[in-house]
């Protein structure tokens, strides 16, 4: 429950904010969406990290189980019920954002599940280059290539997890009261950074339920064939790659031998 309740907050408040910014009218600046990102997911890990640890992120559960010695036997549930989390969270925001989505659709002539309807699906699931609201062009695709994209998402990964790593291994008081908000925040400079080029993901829950649920209403195959082989390589199996890269470096370059002060 605890996985459940945190992903649903991170993707209802994250997913939430690029609705609002996207198809709403409402001018939001990409400096707002990350900061709306990052405390999202600050106030999902005080909610929930009692319950469960707070993971709230397949590639922060695999690395975890590889180089902390998380329960291995857990690991397939966490991935589901964060999964779900993050389905159930689009749903409800579908609910909500529904008729300003059809509305944005009505004026841009976009058909929904017809090739550039990316440009209302992106509010859900990501893609690369991020459409920005508007239908990807021939010359925008062919800018940004898949190995160009699967780096990023791998290389933001990267530095999430090992941040993660390093912060928690903190003996700091300082450090340990204000973790999540620090965790958040370097959420929210790597989307500043990286979400002009991929939508800025990092993690595989928080696009796989939502492109699914996108898929199931109404989008139909368009968020598995706008970027090819992408959607999983880039955006499930980079920031599993990413994770896992971090937890080598923390494991062979970072760590103290053992007695050094």
């Amino acid at each position: 429950m605890g996985e459940f309740l945190g992903t649903f907050l991170l993707v209802f408040f994250g997913c939430g904010s690029v609705c609002v910014a996207v198809v709403t009218g409402v001018e939001l600046s990409l400096v707002q969406v990350a900061l709306v990102w990052g405390l999202g997911i600050a106030l999902a890990i005080y909610a929930t990290a009692s319950m469960s640890g707070a993971h709230l992120n397949p590639a922060v559960t695999l690395a975890l189980a590889v180089f902390r010695g998380f329960e291995k036997r857990k690991v397939i549930g966490y991935f589901g019920c964060q999964l779900m989390g993050a389905f159930c969270a689009a749903a409800l925001l579908h609910v909500i954002f529904g008729g300003a989505i059809g509305d944005f659709e009505k004026e841009g002539g976009i058909v929904r599940g017809e090739a550039g309807s990316e440009a209302s699906a992106m509010v859900y699931g990501e893609y690369f280059p991020n459409p920005g609201g508007k239908p990807l062009s021939e010359d925008a695709m062919a800018s940004m290539s898949l190995g160009k994209a699967f780096l990023v998402e791998a290389g933001g990964t990267a530095v999430l997890v090992l941040v993660i790593f390093v912060l928690t291994q903190s003996k700091s008081r300082w450090v340990a009261r204000f973790l999540p908000f620090l965790i958040g925040g370097t959420v929210s400079v790597l989307i500043v950074l990286l979400a002009p080029m991929t939508q800025g993901g990092f993690n595989p829950a928080r696009d796989f339920g939502p492109r699914i649920f996108s898929a199931m209403a109404g989008w139909g195959e368009v968020p598995f064939a706008t970027n090819g082989q992408g959607w999983w390589l880039v955006y499930l199996i980079g920031p599993f790659c990413g994770g896992l890269g971090a937890g080598v470096i923390e494991q062979f370059f970072l760590k103290r031998p053992c007695g050094e002060s």
